[in-house]
């Protein structure tokens, strides 16, 4: 039965691009796969905790000499990675904040870096390279080629070399300029943005259309 990891992370709530991208994704994905299993989580609402001094350790020492909060810290991380490995695909809703991923993203991502679980221990190797990555991303500005801000997202590339480690490859599909409609400074951008919108919106709808093809 295929599997759907479903991940918001958008403090906006109904306001969120990224929310309303991800939740047409997983209608998407459930239309193409009837009978398919959802999982939800909100990083928004429930974010998983940030390592601290001791809890960072938990992934570097030997499991005889983790502390209670190590054990639990550790133990966080095989729920996250296991969710992935359940997963046939994970949607991942990724604001741009201050040009950089959402601090809760952060969190989740260095829970996911652990040898012995998401990465081969003796050879390195990725463990989650299986499981199909898509990454619904919304930017209140500009940030494409040409744009004077090109180059200032730094959320995008930090996923992708984050991840790398553990196999997971994110396919991005971004709307931009998504403040522009509240934003009068922007408002001459509005058109723009429906573009964009409209795009991300018409690549989204085209996910899975050979496993659709197929089914037919």
């Amino acid at each position: 039965m295929p599997k759907l990891l479903h991940i918001d992370s958008s403090i906006s709530g109904e306001q969120s691009t990224s929310r309303r991208l991800t939740a047409r994704a997983a209608r998407r994905w459930s239309a193409v796969h009837p009978g398919g299993t959802v999982t939800y989580r909100d990083l928004g609402l429930h974010p998983v905790p940030h390592f601290d001094a001791v809890t960072g350790l938990a992934r570097m020492i030997r499991p005889e000499d983790r502390s209670r909060a190590q054990q639990l810290s550790f133990a966080l991380s095989v729920e996250l990675v296991e969710e992935i490995k359940r997963a046939d695909t994970v949607l991942l809703g990724l604001p741009l904040y201050n040009f950089g991923p959402p601090s809760t993203v952060k969190a989740w991502v260095d829970h996911l870096i652990a040898p012995g679980i998401s990465i081969d221990a003796e050879t390195n190797a990725g463990l989650l390279g299986d499981t199909e990555f898509i990454v619904l991303a919304a930017r209140g500005g500009g940030y494409g080629p040409g744009t004077p801000r090109e180059g200032w997202d730094h959320a995008e590339p930090w996923l992708t070399h984050a991840l790398s480690p553990t196999g997971l490859e994110p396919r991005f599909i971004t709307a931009e300029l998504t403040v522009a409609g509240s934003n009068p400074a922007m408002a001459d951008l509005v058109p723009l943005a429906a573009i964009s919108l409209g795009q991300a919106e018409t690549a989204i709808d085209e996910l899975w259309a050979t496993d659709q093809a197929a089914a037919s």
